[in-house]
């Protein structure tokens, strides 16, 4: 059990005598052997550079490259212990230089070693000829450069290609590539890993190489590759996750080694929220507890372990590495080795609560610095408390702390490390889920579940769904593993539904839902691990129906669920693009940010920000209006961001940044975009360069691919170009002087009545200032007016021509006549039975409202300018009826009536149902309508 101020007397600050460092007996024997040797490290915190120009120092006294590395490492210990406990050196400095000196001792045996097998028989050739590489892949701490300053190094060799070598000076002596590597470890372990009379450099461990100890000491790529596809075990992804090539240095960077990355990152990252590992990481944690219990029956000083008891280092690397492994495949931007920073990614990604990201970094700090002074003891591989009273007193000094002071702070951080790590694993613990977070509860479980004993718990339309499963041939291929999560999550359904907590409608459609993705295991442990999912999922389910169709072609999604944060925010753009970002940065700085992991990338952001949309929207948090204004800025980031990385991957740009602009027609330029809108564009350029045609119908073309194709992740949006000028017969992108005289009838060739009426909804989307980077436009002289063809101002010049258009000088009959036959064209294409009211198109339904807006817009703005805005057809009404175009009362009830309108449309898609209605339940909508209809084309 964990000490306490009881089980040791407060010793006296002044009981350690002389400088702190001098306490430790590690330091005393450093002094007496090496204090020579002390002079070789320049001052200051080791570095790489200071610590190689020591070693050269240490050569040049005659020392060979093995001795000469382990003196090395006793003087650096030395600097480590007084910079530590005297200086208080930050943590990372210390392992930062433990790490550097693995790196530089890896590095020169590397080199070493190789050249003596080259001299003997010949350098590795790969199957062409070529020169092969060895990679040294460090693992954990190492792999992290968080090493310790007693640790070991766990390793593992991996090189390029199988072959042989090419022989020595006579060409002879050729052996296999897999003797020459395995020849080329024991070599390395001679020079760094041998216990001689200076010690050794490190201790190397190589028990994380494929197959074990009964494994080759190095492996190929492709048997690696093989290893981690057919045999990978779960554990052995955490422990690849802070996999690292850390020598020999020149093969740390290049383009071989993404091969390597290639063969590891698909390993440890799925491409799908991966909730499948927490079963495998309750089973290592729990065989690391059984394992330290052992050790110290018998010995009860061995609980007070600080990295492998309870609430313990490995405690807090288990918490980080579990959130990063279950999402990191689709969120890039968590990728990272190192824990303090990793931390600091999952709070900022809302996984943890940035509170608790800094509690655990606290503690993590401070319990490495304890393991620390520990291991300066006496230079042992040890993480255990001592148990001599001033051994402990001197740990607290060296702190700052007194030894009862000391001990509340261990406990106090251990506590809170033990409290977040049960309830990741679904412990006793009980906080609030953040979005991602949280574990659902499975210790004690009871025994597994069986179909019939599940059956007797159902209500009888559920139970007759259910009992389908008995012959169902997914269900009966299951694994017994799946089977029983299947089970689980079916009883805990059946006892929210007992308890009133959910629908019978809902558990219905979770069971087909559920029957759809057997084949994906892993959304059955994501829901039995996140109850809070499972619960909100179920509340989506019995709302609606569409909602139940968009998570069956987008699974992921639910994930979204954990929280109730979820509810109450709205759609951020700035923060949607600045996580793309992050993720995009961090794919780039691993080479996997090629196109269809772009594509897949950006479809799997939308599909996430419209169902957070969905979900605030079927549990009735925003109103229909707020729904499309979500909708539509998530088009417009979602244009923005990709029209961004398709210029940046044209190959015949020709210029930074694009002088470009796209415009935004119907429900997108009015804001009132649906689930499932396509998106009326326009683009234009204005670039005087001769090759712009050129560049910029390539430019499009790739862009509305990227937006429109279908991947494996689904699609984005259907694009719908038709409102260019001279419609589909027309050029796909055109320059803005070509699209400014179309609009404003200059020439022969001029936009139609009904192209000004879309005018009137027409916003300016994006424009060149919109895809520019930081820093590379400068700003105009102040006043001046940005000169044709430079792609600048386009938003202004833009809404000048829109202002132009519609404030032009029309014959008010002859407008009326055009817009009414128009509405009686659109009328004719979508036929309504007798005796059905079709919200949108029937006499009375929102096309009528649309169009007499239209109308006002154009025959009035001209000399009243509240009508030229694209607020929304609702803010028109009413200004038109403020402007005395309409009666009193009359905008009014037809804005009141087209909101309705809308909201019944909206609620009808969602339930996949008809908008067609009996006439009378919208009566008085319609009466309002047709009201504003004769005001203004016939009163």
């Amino acid at each position: 059990m964990p000490l306490s101020c009881t089980d040791v007397p407060e010793i006296p600050s002044a009981a350690v005598d002389g400088p702190l460092a001098s306490h430790s007996r590690f330091h005393q024997r450093l002094h007496r052997r090496y204090a020579d040797a002390f002079a070789v490290l320049p001052p200051g915190a080791p570095t790489r550079a200071t610590m190689a120009e020591a070693l050269a120092a240490l050569r040049a006294r005659g020392h060979d490259t093995g001795t000469a590395l382990r003196i090395l490492r006793q003087v650096v210990m030395e600097r480590l212990v007084r910079l530590d406990c005297e200086q208080g050196a930050p943590l990372a400095d210390i392992t930062r230089a433990t790490t550097e000196l693995a790196e530089l001792a890896l590095d020169q045996a590397c080199v070493q070693a190789r050249e003596a097998l080259d001299a003997r028989h010949g350098a590795p050739r790969g199957p062409e000829g070529q020169p092969v590489e060895l990679w040294i892949i460090g693992m954990g701490k190492l792999g992290a450069r968080e090493l310790n300053v007693s640790s070991d190094i766990d390793l593992i060799y991996v090189y390029e290609h199988d072959g042989e070598t090419a022989g020595n000076a006579e060409g002879r002596n050729r052996i296999s590539n897999h003797e020459y590597f395995g020849h080329a470890v024991k070599a390395i372990y001679g020079l760094i890993g041998d216990t001689t009379e200076h010690g050794f450099v490190f201790r190397v461990d190589l028990a994380l190489r494929p197959n074990g100890n009964s494994g080759p000491a190095a492996v190929s790529l492709a048997a690696l590759e093989e290893y981690l596809q057919v045999q990978g075990r779960e554990w052995e992804r955490f422990a690849w996750l802070k996999s690292r090539v850390v020598a020999p240095r020149s093969s740390v960077i290049g383009e071989p080694v993404q091969a390597l990355r290639g063969v590891v990152l698909p390993f440890v990252f799925r491409r799908y929220l991966d909730y499948s590992v927490f079963d495998a990481l309750r089973s290592l944690h729990r065989q690391i507890r059984d394992h330290a219990a052992k050790r110290s029956a018998g010995h009860p000083e061995r609980a007070n372990d600080v990295k492998l008891s309870r609430g313990g280092i490995r405690e807090i690397e288990f918490t980080v590495q579990l959130l990063q492994v279950v999402r990191g495949g689709q969120f890039p931007e968590l990728r990272c080795r190192p824990t303090l920073e990793a931390l600091q990614r999952i709070a900022r990604a809302g996984l943890m609560p940035q509170e608790t990201a800094e509690a655990l970094a606290a503690a993590y700090t401070f319990l490495r610095q304890v393991e620390h002074r520990i291991q300066y003891l006496d230079d042992q591989q040890t993480h255990v408390l001592p148990t001599r009273d001033d051994d402990l007193a001197w740990i607290a000094q060296t702190l700052g702390l007194g030894t009862c002071a000391f001990l509340h702070q261990l406990d106090a951080h251990r506590e809170l490390v033990a409290q977040e790590f049960d309830t990741l694993l679904g412990g006793a613990g009980k906080k609030q889920c953040t979005k991602g977070g949280c574990g659902g509860p499975r210790a004690g479980a009871p025994a597994a579940p069986e179909l019939e004993a599940v059956l007797e718990q159902l209500p009888p339309t559920v139970r007759a769904r259910v009992a389908e499963w008995r012959t169902h041939p997914r269900v009966q291929s299951l694994s017994d593993e799946s089977r029983e999560r299947l089970l689980r999550l079916v009883q805990r359904t059946a006892r929210w539904l007992a308890e009133g907590q959910v629908n019978e409608d809902a558990v219905v459609r979770l069971i087909g839902w559920l029957e759809s993705l057997l084949r994906r295991d892993i959304y059955l442990a994501l829901l039995l691990e996140r109850p809070s999912v499972h619960e909100h999922l179920l509340h989506l389910l019995g709302a609606a129906q569409w909602p139940a169709r968009y998570m069956l072609q987008h699974p992921g999604v639910i994930d979204e669920l954990a929280g109730d944060a979820l509810l109450a925010e709205r759609f951020v753009p700035q923060d949607f693009e600045h996580e793309l970002g992050l993720r995009i940065a961090s794919l780039q700085s691993t080479g996997e940010d090629d196109d269809e992991t772009l594509l897949n990338l950006l479809r799997r952001a939308h599909h996430a920000e419209t169902f957070r949309t969905l979900a605030r929207d079927v549990e009735r948090r925003i109103t229909v209006e707020q729904v499309a204004d979500d909708l539509s800025a998530l088009a417009d980031s979602v244009l923005r961001v990709t029209a961004q990385w398709c210029w940046s991957r044209l190959k015949n740009r020709h210029r930074e940044v694009p002088q470009f602009a796209i415009i935004g027609y119907g429900k997108l330029g009015g804001k009132e975009l649906g689930y499932g809108s396509d998106l009326d564009i326009v683009f234009v350029f204005d670039d005087d360069d001769d090759r712009a045609p050129e560049v910029y119908s390539a430019f499009v073309r790739k862009l509305i691919n990227w937006l429109t194709v279908k991947t494996a992740e689904g699609d984005l949006f259907e694009i719908d170009t038709a409102l260019r000028p001279n419609g589909n017969s027309g050029l796909l992108v055109t320059s803005f002087t070509a699209y400014a005289n179309y609009q404003q009838r200059r020439g022969s060739n001029t936009a139609w009545t009904w192209e000004h009426q879309a005018m009137t909804r027409a916003r300016f989307l994006l424009g060149t200032e919109d895809l520019a980077p930081a820093g590379p436009l400068a700003p105009l002289p102040e006043g001046s007016e940005a000169p044709a063809g430079s792609g600048r101002n386009l938003r202004e010049r833009f809404d000048a021509v829109r202002e132009a258009v519609i404030t032009a000088p029309r014959d008010p009959a002859a407008l009326r006549e055009e817009i009414v036959t128009m509405r009686e064209r659109v009328r004719a294409a979508h036929p309504v039975p007798a005796g059905q009211f079709d919200v949108k198109h029937s006499v009375g339904g929102m096309v009528d409202v649309e169009f007499a807006l239209q109308y006002l817009v154009l025959s009035q703005s001209a000399t009243h300018p509240s009508l030229r805005e694209n607020r929304g057809n609702i803010t028109l009404l009413q200004r038109a009826e403020a402007a005395g175009f309409l009666p009193d009362g009359v905008g009014t009830a037809a804005a009141t009536a087209y909101r309705t309108l809308r909201q019944v449309q909206h609620r009808a898609r969602l339930n996949e149902q008809p908008t067609r209605v009996d006439p009378a339940t919208l009566q008085a909508e319609r009466d309002a309508v047709l009201a504003l209809w004769r005001a203004v084309f016939t009163g």
